[in-house]
């Protein structure tokens, strides 16, 4: 990595796909910062759920603690007042007529990054971390690579500062973050052989997008039907036969 690149901020909603991302600026970066949303989201659950992944990622690999700096939660309870999702009301997941899943938040991943863009700027942090991926797509316009690249030019205008967007899941499926997520913990602890982090991913996070913790499968928490559980489980699946 160049020399200035040295602290993230991660947006960190405590799902697999956050905390492999965090797992990953943790390995590049010397300073790492999270943060995360309340938006009104059914499944908020995810807040609490954070927390936890945090705390047990400090205390299985206290290389990595050394390197977690502040934790920030930001109120965006705008987006839940302006939209009608299933994310955001409790109705049924479907897809609509024009073609995308009603799961899709509008504008959410853009706010998120603007509002990440001004933390980063207040924290000194250089680089901002996102899980967003075009690979397994639910058809969010918000997760492509072109958009991420139209904010990295916008936000480092706009802030008059040269801010990086890194998507390190965006050219990779479900099975390969979970490979992902093996290889840094193996990195991180070779007595571990890359397990201890999966276990960490398995037992802590959460996916699920009707917030269901009450069921337990071989891939962790969640109801199993939902189109994040059935990504997840999916991936989980395919890793353990490569």
């Amino acid at each position: 990595m160049p020399a200035m690149h040295t602290s993230a901020l991660v947006l960190f909603s405590g799902g697999q796909d956050s905390t492999t991302c965090l797992a990953h600026a943790l390995s590049r970066y010397e300073r790492v910062e999270t943060l995360a949303f309340d938006y009104g989201q059914r499944h908020k659950v995810e807040l609490d759920a954070r927390l936890n992944v945090l705390t047990a990622l400090k205390a299985r690999f206290p290389a990595w603690a050394a390197k977690l700096g502040e934790d920030h939660l930001l109120d965006a309870g705008i987006l839940g007042q302006i939209s009608e999702t299933s994310l955001t009301r409790d109705t049924a997941i479907e897809m609509e007529s024009s073609g995308l899943p009603n799961t899709f938040v509008p504008g959410r991943n853009l706010l998120f990054l603007t509002l990440a863009a001004a933390l980063a700027y207040r924290r000194g942090l250089q680089v901002i971390v996102t899980g967003v991926c075009e690979t397994d797509f639910s058809g969010y316009p918000d997760c492509r690579d072109d958009t991420m690249k139209a904010m990295q030019i916008a936000l480092s205008l706009g802030m008059d500062r040269k801010l990086l967007i890194e998507t390190p899941l965006m050219w990779i499926d479900k099975a390969q973050t979970w490979q992902l997520a093996h290889e840094l913990g193996q990195k991180a602890d070779l007595a571990q052989g890359g397990q201890a982090l999966v276990d960490l991913i398995v037992e802590h996070t959460h996916t699920c997008y009707l917030g269901d913790r009450s069921q337990r499968q071989d891939w962790g928490y969640g109801c199993g039907q939902c189109p994040a559980c059935q990504l997840r489980a999916a991936g989980f699946a395919r890793f353990q036969k490569a």
